[in-house]
């Protein structure tokens, strides 16, 4: 398939020879999935059941091979953008009062639901990113076909992709269009020239887009990107589904137990 963007590439870890990437695309999107709700829907404070699943997805990353720098930049990442929702878990009532400064209070009950969700978070991005880092988008696309999912935003994701990078290299050249223009020598004329920037880049791309589906719709698009083929999964797409539902059994298990 013709999605390969080099300024964006997620799938680094794609062309490894493990257990994991010998399953099928849809079956890792069906572990992952399956990992995900099953740390989500635990209710909070049960710590046993976690450090099972953290044990399960340790061992999972130890077996693909990951490229542990890079899962740990995306984290990184990841955890800028939800810090701001994670903190304000933490100003809850209830429980003992630990810390208070006006109406701000930390409580027992505010830190117990701050390192529930943050645990939560790290588990389900860690799996999350696992799964783009040793999937090409391509095979993703392919799972999320024969999964059933929507043609649309299958769609949708496809065009995402594949287009980000001209999104990334069309900003670009605007910055060093106002850099050789000496625009961005003080902060006040930098935030104009960043708010100008993306309002350019707005028009452009929504102009650009109408000309590329013009484009699709002459060569015969029909809504579904072309998708290369997978090989199916076999035996070992069996046994990945078996081991990740006995893991979420076993952590269910030990908190219905505690």
């Amino acid at each position: 398939m013709l999605l390969h963007v080099g300024a964006f590439k997620l799938d680094i870890d794609s062309k490894q020879n493990t257990p994991w990437h010998a399953i099928a695309p849809r079956t890792r999107l069906l572990c992952a999935l399956l990992f995900v709700f099953a740390v989500v829907l635990t209710p909070n404070g049960h710590w046993k059941t976690w450090a099972v699943y953290g044990i399960g997805l340790l061992s999972l990353i130890l077996i693909a091979r990951l490229t542990i720098t890079e899962l740990l930049k995306r984290l990184a990442v990841e955890f800028a953008f939800i810090g701001v929702v994670l903190v304000g878990t933490l100003f809850r009532e209830g429980g003992q009062v630990i810390w208070s400064w006006g109406i701000l209070k930390i409580t027992t009950v505010g830190l117990t639901i701050l390192a529930s969700v943050s645990i939560k978070a790290m588990l389900s991005l860690t799996m999350l990113n696992l799964l783009t880092l040793t999937t090409s988008v391509p095979a993703l696309l392919h799972g999320m076909k024969e999964l059933r999912i929507p043609p649309l935003l299958v769609a949708t994701l496809a065009s995402m992709y594949r287009y980000i990078g001209v999104l990334i290299a069309e900003f670009e050249a605007m910055r060093r269009a106002a850099l050789s223009r000496n625009l961005m020598n003080n902060n006040r004329s930098i935030r104009l020239v960043v708010g100008n920037t993306i309002g350019a880049l707005f028009i452009r791309t929504y102009e650009r887009g109408n000309r590329i589906h013009q484009a699709m719709l002459s060569r015969g698009y029909q809504g579904i990107p072309p998708m290369e083929k997978i090989a199916p999964g076999g035996k070992q797409d069996i046994v990945a589904l078996t081991l990740t539902l006995l893991l979420a059994l076993l952590g269910q298990v030990i908190y219905l137990r505690t």
